[in-house]
């Protein structure tokens, strides 16, 4: 059972369908005029175009006034058929009668007009009828075809959505799991770090709270949202490593407001992290930075740790696969991620996306 609703009336799209009309009315006419090139070219035109406009706003405007379909934007059933033929038979008898008319003032007949003759009288009304069906279908099948485009675009968001939730879902977790391990580990042997630490961990989840309530439909946020819930988190593994960590956000104030998915750099940090500055028993650097490459948003995050290892150097680590699948999510072949060797030793991250250039 087709669902009915009653939307704002789509005004461009009616002066869309108007000049269509308008394109095939003459097109008939011209047609006709090429099986009987020995009449005058106007009057069939100026018919055409009277007896399509008024066939046009009897239907196209008038089912505005009815129940319509969601699927199509058109009447159901009976009342669809009636608005049809209804607007083809005032179509016809109220445009030929303008026509008629408009051609006698305008001079466009001859001085003696031929009178129509029965064949002419029927070949006009099926001209006419077939007409308004092949243009009345035209766009139903539009509206129909659009309809179950919006739809395959929403069930696309809506996967895209769900998939990005998932990945959220995993991400959290997975940083959640290991502070609280190395929480407990500190409970036992420095009780006071152990609650810098838990103070630091509550100040990142609500940052991050508050991050997920800001945009929950297009699950953005701004970058500097972005690098605040970083310098949270960083500062949460700086309780535990101690002076073996240092970082460094350098964020320039233009590109503060950009919209960027929430959680994005955060496992590229864990990696450099994890990978990179715990296994150098002197500890080092990240610098997490962005800069705008003409069109493209380039953020990187880079350390001093031990570099890349066959391991993780593929990009193929959990972090970086939860990276490479919202980019591909959200941004399809325009996002992308790099991870190679920093020249002054460590690792490199680059992710590079398109900017909201607004």
């Amino acid at each position: 059972m087709f669902a009915t609703e009653t939307p704002a009336i789509d005004w461009p799209s009616k002066l869309r369908h108007l000049l269509q009309t308008m394109v095939f009315c003459v097109g008939v006419a011209t047609v006709q005029y090429g099986f009987m090139p020995e009449r005058p070219y106007m009057p069939p035109v100026v018919y055409s175009l009277l007896i399509g406009l008024i066939t046009w706003a009897v239907i196209d405007l008038g089912r505005e006034l009815f129940p319509s379909a969601r699927e199509t934007g058109w009447p159901r059933g009976v009342q669809g058929l009636v608005l049809v033929s209804g607007g083809i038979a005032a179509g016809y008898f109220l445009g030929t009668t303008l026509a008629d008319a408009a051609c006698r003032n305008l001079g466009l007949y001859a001085a003696t007009p031929v009178p129509q003759s029965p064949m002419d009288l029927r070949t006009s009304v099926l001209i006419t009828a077939l007409a308004g069906v092949i243009g009345t279908y035209y766009f139903y099948t539009t509206n129909k075809s659009a309809y179950l485009l919006r739809k395959m675009n929403e069930a696309q968001q809506h996967a895209n959505n769900a998939r990005l939730k998932l990945l959220e879902s995993q991400l959290q977790p997975h940083m959640l799991f290991n502070t609280l391990a190395n929480l407990r580990a500190l409970m036992a042997t420095n009780p006071s770090a152990a609650q810098d630490m838990l103070d630091r961990l509550t100040a990142y989840l609500r940052a991050t709270l508050a991050a997920s309530r800001t945009d929950e439909s297009g699950h953005t946020h701004t970058l500097k949202a972005e690098f605040d819930r970083l310098g949270d988190y960083l500062a949460l593994m700086a309780v535990r490593m101690g002076p073996r960590l240092a970082y460094t956000l350098d964020l320039p104030p233009e590109l503060a407001g950009q919209p960027v998915p929430p959680l994005l750099l955060q496992p590229l940090v864990e990696n450099s992290i994890h990978h990179g500055l715990e296994p150098q028993v002197a500890g080092g650097r990240i610098t997490v930075s962005a800069h705008q490459t003409g069109t493209l948003l380039a953020l990187t995050v880079e350390d001093t740790g031990v570099g890349l290892s066959d391991k993780h150097g593929a990009g193929t680590g959990f972090g970086l696969v939860q990276v490479r699948e919202r980019l591909a999510a959200l941004y399809g072949h325009s996002g992308a991620i790099e991870v190679i060797a920093a020249p002054a030793g460590g690792t490199r991250a680059r992710v590079t996306f398109p900017l909201n250039l607004r």
